[in-house]
């Protein structure tokens, strides 16, 4: 077993939360569905199981006979997969406790809250039965709890869609203390083990305990198939005789003598709620209610049991006269009793290899199964209904398949003329949780896709495909786009590109432009800054900021030599230059002062800012001769 690592990314688009359970088949996952932003709860195969091909088959069959199974008492199944090596399935995520955790830290439990919950758990098994979906592992592990008492049964994606061909004499799966007895022989599984092991959880909840338990699942097991199971009054003195008898109907050994339906063995409980709701008094009847209903094994058709044989006469009453002719009588009985047993045997002879096993067809469509029956020998007789199953899907047999019949009888096929059609209602403006329960409603299962709006607030629904209107088959898959708000839209880089082809750019994006301006070295016009930064994420439409380079202004020196220091110093400024002021020794008094060089020379385009350099003189006197000094000659 090699487990999923955190942050894995399963076939591109589940993503690995943590692990939150194992069973001996496969892993589960707390997983988020990347493409609709959801939570799923992701159970990978065991890659030893992912070798065996007929197991593979089996498990992706099973996926895909869960994922039609929209029921508020179902856990949703969404899709099913492959990823390195192995197969996954990816299922409705549900936060509460299981029924197994409530069970050890309460029970015995309330029976109005047995009753309860156990009608819904069994309609979410009846449900799964008339799809032809026999879960073969119900017990309080399976069972999902939310905080306002509602029921999810789980695990319908390991259950076998009807007593698959794969049934492996001698096999037991489940949990031991839960198993039916034809479970526990490795016999075919069908609807009525479900109502055992539900009548097992229900047992449970009632009386504290489990009717059988033992130190290894071979001796639980034996228990189921041999002991009966003690009262429940025998540990809860209190219990209503009416929930006991319904309870106890259930675990029957003869899977004929249990409740024929998940919707009988609902109803009966319900009628024992309605006693225990109004206080009928524990061992009391009463003609305010009708009595609650007890199973009919399966042959009688509802029929008076046979009436029993007369008492024997009480001692002291006359004996008949004819008393010393019974010898007689018996031996003629006997004898034709014995005649008729020796025919009996001889038709049967006679008749047994003419008799062959009817394939079992529920589930499979029209065509195939009545191949499949003419092919074993039978004649095919059809009976159409309409049901939540696939159009022309096959939902009953009779006889049942695996059953013994004469070879070229007629078996009787109850075929799905689909479920019938329903207006898709209008959801648009609905939250998506408020949609979904309204599609949910009508028989709709709806696969949420998310779409950008401007105009339409996130996680509120757009619409729907088919149309708000539109006549559909119940059951039909509806695609339900619901708004993710605003689109986000990644801002490109527009640095370095002329104002121009920013803008351009940046409209193509969808994106408001506002333009701030700099002074810079760049030439002129181009971006030299943006906000958001490129790569970021935002909403169509949003503003992005950019900065925009002024250049650098050039003048034209002007020409200040002759001017005084301070009217060159003055005209300098005016165009936007610094003058700097150096001295220089003149001896001509009209240059003293004034301006007599510049750098750069004037008509020269400079940068705007820069320093000018002026030369401005300064007079130096003539040295004057010292008295009696004489004249320097040339």
């Amino acid at each position: 077993m090699t487990e999923v690592a955190d942050n894995t990314l399963v076939d591109s688009r589940y993503r690995i939360v943590r692990r939150i359970g194992s069973g001996g088949m496969a892993d589960v996952y707390a997983a988020e569905d990347t493409h609709l932003g959801r939570q799923v709860a992701l159970k990978v195969l065991h890659r030893r199981f992912a070798q065996d091909q007929e197991f593979v088959e089996r498990f992706r069959r099973e996926a895909s006979a869960a994922a039609s199974l929209q029921h508020p008492n179902v856990v949703g199944v969404f899709d099913r997969g492959r990823h390195d090596g192995t197969y996954y399935i990816a299922m409705e995520h549900l936060p509460g406790r299981t029924l197994k955790e409530i069970v050890t830290t309460e029970a015995p439990l309330a029976q109005e809250r047995v009753v309860d919950l156990g009608v819904q758990i069994l309609q979410a098994a009846g449900f799964a039965h008339r799809h032809g979906v026999i879960h073969r592992d119900f017990k309080p592990h399976n069972v999902i709890m939310d905080d306002r008492g509602g029921v999810k049964v789980t695990d319908f994606g390991i259950a076998r869609a009807g007593a698959s061909e794969m049934t492996e004499t001698g096999s037991i799966m489940g949990t031991a203390q839960y198993l039916s007895p034809e479970q526990a022989q490795g016999h075919a599984v069908t609807a009525a083990s479900d109502l055992y092991s539900i009548g097992v959880m229900l047992y449970e909840m009632i009386a504290g305990r489990l009717p059988f338990d033992g130190d290894s699942a071979v001796s639980v097991a034996l228990k189921h198939l041999s002991e009966p199971p003690p009262p429940i009054s025998q540990f809860r003195p209190d219990v209503s005789p009416a929930l006991e008898s319904v309870v106890m109907a259930a675990l029957a050994k003869d899977p004929a003598h249990r409740w024929q339906s998940a919707d009988d063995f609902a109803e009966a409980l319900q009628a024992a709620g309605a006693q225990i709701e109004h206080g009928v008094p524990v061992g009391q009847d009463t003609a305010a209610f009708a009595p609650v209903p007890v199973p009919v094994p399966v042959g009688h058709g509802g029929e008076s049991p046979p009436t029993l044989p007369p008492a024997v006469p009480p001692p002291g009453e006359p004996r008949p006269e004819r008393r010393r002719r019974w010898p007689w009588f018996t031996i003629g009985l006997l004898t034709v009793a014995l005649a008729g047993f020796l025919i009996y045997l001889a038709v049967a002879a006679l008749t047994a290899a003419d008799t062959r096993e009817v394939p079992r067809v529920v589930g499979k469509q029209l065509l195939e199964a009545r191949q499949m029956l003419e092919r074993a020998g039978f004649e095919v007789a059809e009976s159409h209904v309409r049901s939540p199953a696939p159009f022309d899907q096959v939902i009953d047999q009779d006889p049942n398949g695996r059953e013994e019949a004469e070879e070229g009888s007629t078996v009787v096929l109850e075929i799905s003329g689909g479920p019938g059609t329903v207006r898709v209602p209008t959801v648009r403006g609905l939250p998506q949780a408020v949609a979904i329960e309204a599609l949910d409603k009508r028989d709709l299962a709806a696969t949420a896709d998310r779409r950008p709006s401007e105009n339409i607030e996130k996680g509120i629904a757009i619409r729907t495909v088919p149309a708000a209107g539109e006549e559909v088959e119940r059951g039909e898959r509806i695609q339900l786009f619901v708004s993710s708000g605003p689109e986000q839209v990644e801002v490109p880089d527009v640095t370095g590109l002329s104002r121009d082809s920013a803008e351009d750019l940046l409209a193509k994006a969808g994106l408001e432009i506002a333009v701030e301006e700099r002074e810079s070295e760049e030439p002129e016009d181009d971006v030299i800054a943006q906000n958001p930064a490129a790569g970021t994420e935002v909403e169509r439409g949003s503003a992005v900021t950019i900065t925009v380079s002024t250049g650098i202004e050039m003048v034209s020196v002007p020409n200040v030599v002759g001017l005084s220091r301070r009217d060159a110093a003055q005209q300098l400024r005016s165009v936007g230059l610094v003058p700097a002021q150096r001295d220089v020794d003149v001896t001509d008094p009209g240059q003293d002062g004034a301006v007599i060089d510049q750098r750069p020379a004037a008509g020269i385009e400079v940068e705007k800012g820069r320093d000018v350099v002026i030369m401005v003189g300064v007079l130096i006197q003539d040295d004057v001769l010292t008295p009696g000094e004489p004249e320097a000659t040339p």
